[in-house]
């Protein structure tokens, strides 16, 4: 089984909020692989791939947030949520 992971910085200035939860899992949702996400340095996982669960986790700008994946498909899964994050959930900011 193909895994990867990264840690990514959330640079949109209200963070993870709405929008970017939905943009997010949105695109995790369009991979078979299992995406995990948590905020680093925590314990505890929460999958991609649930609105809610993303949206729980709260993360201001300034958070670290840490992407995992394992499928077929997992390199290019946390490639592009990484890239995602990066570009603030191409929202003009």
């Amino acid at each position: 089984m193909t895994a990867a992971s990264a840690t990514v910085l959330i640079t949109h200035p209200t963070g993870l909020h709405a929008r970017p939860a939905v943009k997010l899992t949105k695109l995790a949702k369009t991979f078979e692989a299992a995406i995990r996400l948590r905020p680093d340095g925590q314990e505890g996982w929460i999958d991609a791939k649930s609105i809610v669960k993303v949206m729980g986790l709260k993360l201001r700008s300034g958070s670290r947030l840490e992407l995992a994946a394992e499928g077929v498909d997992a390199p290019d899964a946390v490639a592009q949520l990484r890239a995602l994050v990066e570009r603030n959930f191409d929202e003009n900011v």
